[in-house]
C-alpha cells in the first residue's frame, strides 16, 4: 500500500501584474486509503463558507472511507469541475458532472464516490462553516501521518473516531446511531483514546460554549 503523501505548493501571488492569480498557499494532502485528495487553502482563517476541493481517483470515494455519516448542522455541496461524481443520499444516489452541484441538507445520510474512469474533481462547500474545514484538515493529516490509526480499508479506528468527533461535536457523526448515543459513547472513550496515544494533529477553536 503507498503511503499517504503530503504537499506544499504556493500558488502564484496576486499583484498589479497578475491581478487573477491566487494569494494563498495550497495544501494538499494524500489519503492513499481512499484514493481521495484534499487541497485546503492554508489560510487561518475561516470564512462563513467552509470551502476546499477533493480531487477522487479511479475508485476513490469520500466521506470515511464511504462510511454514510450526517453534518447536523450545516448544508455541504459538491461542485463538479471535472469528471462525474456520485453522491448517496438516505440510500439514492444522484450522479453530477463537471459544472453541476449536489447540495447535501444539514442532517442527511450521505456518502460520496468517483463515477468517472479517470479523477473527478470536485469543489466542497458547508454552510454555515462552523469548523469543518479544521476537522477536514485533521482527519487528512491524521491518515498521512499516522496511517497505523486506520484499518487496511482506510476506516479509522474507533477510539479515533471518538477522540476527533468529541472534540469536534456537533459536526459529524455516523449514520444510523442516534446522536446523543454517538455523543455519551464518545465522551466516555475520549479519555481512553488519549491514554492509548491518539491524538488530534489540528485541534478545534475554543467556541464561547465549550470554554
Amino acid at each position: 500500500m503507498n503511503e499517504p503523501r503530503t504537499y506544499v505548493r504556493p500558488s502564484m501571488t496576486a499583484n498589479a501584474d497578475n491581478p487573477h492569480a491566487a494569494a494563498l498557499l495550497e495544501l494538499r494532502l494524500v489519503n492513499a486509503f481512499n484514493g481521495e485528495t484534499f487541497v485546503f487553502p492554508t489560510g487561518e482563517n475561516e470564512p462563513a463558507v467552509a470551502r476546499f476541493d477533493v480531487i477522487l481517483a479511479p475508485g476513490g470515494s469520500g466521506g470515511g472511507n464511504a462510511l454514510v455519516h450526517v453534518h447536523p448542522g450545516a448544508s455541504e455541496t459538491f461542485t463538479v469541475k471535472s469528471g462525474r461524481l456520485a453522491v448517496v443520499m438516505r440510500g439514492v444516489e444522484q450522479f453530477a458532472e463537471a459544472g453541476k452541484s449536489i447540495t447535501i441538507p444539514a442532517g442527511t445520510p450521505h456518502h460520496f464516490r468517483n463515477a468517472d474512469a479517470g479523477p473527478t474533481e470536485a469543489t466542497v462547500e458547508f454552510l454555515p462553516a462552523e469548523q469543518h474545514l479544521r476537522l477536514f484538515k485533521n482527519f487528512a493529516t491524521l491518515a498521512q501521518n499516522q496511517p497505523q490509526w486506520f484499518s487496511a480499508k482506510g476506516d479509522p479506528h474507533l477510539l479515533l473516531i471518538a477522540l476527533v468527533l468529541h472534540r469536534y461535536r456537533d459536526h459529524l457523526y455516523l449514520a444510523g446511531i442516534p446522536i446523543f448515543v454517538q455523543k455519551l459513547l464518545f465522551a466516555a472513550l475520549s479519555p481512553l483514546a488519549g491514554l492509548r496515544g491518539y491524538r488530534l494533529e489540528i485541534e478545534p477553536r475554543p467556541s464561547r460554549s465549550r470554554r
